[in-house]
């Protein structure tokens, strides 16, 4: 019996850097998911502004097939199950290096909670909310990277790639998760708390 040929230098680099994609259907519509080599480089709603941008050629594949697109899939289940997702996959988006700086501010903004351009602007040091508002609006993984978690100064829900439409119900579905949360942590220590007392009373 022949020995299995080993995969040669060059099919694996050509594989590292073949960007693979898939869908998923979610309540606010379909989102296309895109991952190359071990990490996710795009997540697009169906129509929205800049939707598929720089992506180039692509090889449509299912979750299973690919790591990065599976554990996105899981995340995104979680995600509209009202949960905050533990644990996520390594995210690898391009861009300039402004963009990348503003793109790391918004994975710092916790769920269920919001932020403005220009708190944003300062964390990072730059003078120009505006600027902040433009790499905010190129970001390529919607959900992962909040976008959907920034709003105007004076708190109006301005605008999103993925719609304002799409942007409130995130919004709501964060804050009636973080507030169900709470609730259940509250009751939690309630209850170990009459158990507590209870256990004291019978010594």
């Amino acid at each position: 019996m022949k020995a299995a040929m080993r995969p040669t230098t060059a099919f694996l680099t050509e594989m590292n850097e073949q960007t693979f994609c898939c869908k998923y259907t979610s309540p606010l519509g379909e989102i296309l998911i895109a991952a190359k080599g071990e990490a996710l480089t795009g997540l697009w709603f169906a129509g929205q502004k800049y939707f598929a941008a720089g992506m180039g050629e692509v090889v449509p594949v299912t979750p299973e097939d690919c790591a990065p697109l599976r554990q996105t899939v899981c995340w995104l289940d979680e995600y509209f199950s009202g949960k905050e997702p533990e644990l996520q996959p390594c995210l690898e988006p391009e861009g300039t290096p402004f963009q990348k700086r503003v793109w790391e501010a918004l994975r710092e903004i916790p769920w269920g909670e919001t932020v403005s351009y220009g708190q944003i602007a300062e964390k990072i040091g730059c003078k120009s909310p505006r600027a902040v508002g433009a790499a905010v609006g190129r970001n390529p993984i919607s959900l992962l990277i909040p976008c959907h978690r920034v709003l105007g100064s004076n708190g109006s829900m301005t605008g999103y790639a993925g719609g304002l439409e799409r942007k409130k119900f995130l919004l709501e579905r964060e804050k009636d998760s973080k507030i169900l949360t709470n609730e259940n942590q509250r009751n939690m220590m309630t209850l170990r708390r009459i158990r507590h007392d209870r256990s004291d009373s019978r010594r």
